[in-house]
């Protein structure tokens, strides 16, 4: 009897012990939302760093620093993140002046944590923008060919690295920052021209990749007028084409960042403010036109949420929503200004929470915002909910103490939420 006993209590002790095991999936142990904001110091004395923000609108500490995590890389151009966070919870981060990425394991939010690093890869060097395929790798955009590669053909560079290739590429690789396959950008029928991937959209049942190409290096007066169509199962380039000229003969130059729309075309802004419509890219004929001009001369980063176009531009220092039923014809339906002199340029939309957050990398007075979007009508409210621990709208980058260490003015830029 007491044998049997004896028995029946460790059973019951295992089985107790077991359910107070620690979850072995990060995201269910570590409950909350958050927003991963990837910044550098602005003074570029000081390293690059992840911000880890509170961003469930249900929380008491709703806009306030969570933690912080340093890197060893002293800040150049704290440039582009992944522009949503991938399912694997490993987040790509750049520097993209020093040519270097970082791969953020973000599964427990409250502790990221630097999980690999690399520069060139496979011949190319300068990645600055990553989207995830099917597979879950991340197909990235190289600006240049890496010295001594193989067709490394140049211009003068305005960067510490020397001289840059006016032709890069795409590269595949995995979450451990391992290359899988890439492919060159370089086209014989365009020997002359700027081939420097800049971002890019995967369309995965046309079995397409949309690249942009567009120079970071503002000083070489280089400026890109080009996109390119790849094959996506095999990567392999299948066409580079110009993009339509605007009627100003301005707004289509430097197209940056492509976006799968609803309808299934791709839709291209540019840092001079056009919106290129690509259709037609599982054909021989890929078409773009030049379907919308936003006021001024210098616009960011855009998000498509739904069947609306985000896009921020400086000229009204604040945000911009088209209306993009109908491709052809798109519509404001809506803008909102974030300040006399905020210079918008990185958004991101959360389909959690129906927010949008917007940061400036200009300078660190200009805080950071989110901004809640109609869905029903694409109409724009600040979120006055979001406050920093001094009271104040918005997230702060001034002359704070932050929790890794360091203290000074940071300048952000790429900002993803969690899942």
């Amino acid at each position: 009897m007491l044998r049997t006993l004896v028995t029946v209590w460790i059973v019951l002790w295992g089985q107790w012990g077991l359910a107070q095991a620690p979850d072995q999936n990060p995201k269910a142990s570590e409950p909350g939302h958050y927003l991963f904001v990837w910044a550098g110091d602005a003074e570029g004395k000081g390293n690059d760093f992840l911000a880890v923000i509170d961003a469930d609108p249900a929380s008491a500490s709703y806009g306030r620093l969570v933690t912080t995590a340093s890197t060893d890389q002293q800040t150049k151009l704290v440039h582009h993140t992944e522009y949503t966070m991938p399912a694997s919870g490993m987040l790509f981060a750049n520097d993209h002046y020093a040519g270097r990425t970082f791969i953020w394991d973000l599964r427990e939010p409250s502790h990221p944590k630097v999980a690999a690093t690399f520069t060139d890869m496979d011949g190319y060097m300068h990645p600055h923008s990553y989207v995830r395929l099917p597979n879950g790798h991340v197909l990235a955009s190289f600006q240049h060919k890496s010295p001594g590669h193989e067709g490394h053909s140049h211009v003068g560079g305005d960067m510490s690295s020397g001289d840059m290739a006016i032709t890069g590429g795409l590269v595949e690789i995995d979450d451990a920052g391992k290359v899988v396959r890439s492919s060159s950008a370089a086209d014989p029928a365009f020997p002359d021209a700027l081939l420097t991937p800049y971002s890019l959209a995967v369309l995965p049942e046309q079995d397409r990749v949309v690249s942009s190409n567009s120079s970071m290096h503002l000083e070489s007066l280089l400026h890109g007028v080009t996109y390119q169509v790849w094959r996506l199962s095999d990567l392999k380039l299948l066409k580079t084409a110009y993009v339509d000229v605007a009627p100003n003969h301005y707004s289509h130059v430097g197209p940056q960042e492509p976006r799968v729309g609803p309808d299934g075309a791709v839709y291209m802004q540019s840092l001079s403010c056009g919106l290129q419509r690509i259709t037609g890219v599982n054909t021989d004929e890929p078409t773009a036109k030049l379907v919308y001009s936003f006021p001024g001369a210098w616009c960011g980063v855009p998000t498509i949420a739904g069947h609306y176009f985000i896009q921020g531009s400086l000229a009204v220092h604040g945000l911009i929503v088209l209306d993009i039923s109908d491709g052809a014809k798109p519509m404001e339906v809506s803008r909102l200004k974030l300040g006399e002199t905020f210079n918008p340029h990185w958004t991101g939309w959360d389909a959690k929470t129906q927010r949008i957050v917007v940061t400036s990398g200009k300078t660190p007075e200009d805080r950071l915002y989110l901004v809640k979007m109609d869905p029903k009508t694409g109409a724009l409210t600040l979120d006055e909910a979001f406050r920093d621990s001094d009271g104040k709208v918005g997230f702060g980058f001034v002359d704070r103490q932050w929790p890794h260490g360091w203290k000074g003015s940071a300048l952000p830029h790429g900002a993803v939420f969690s899942r």
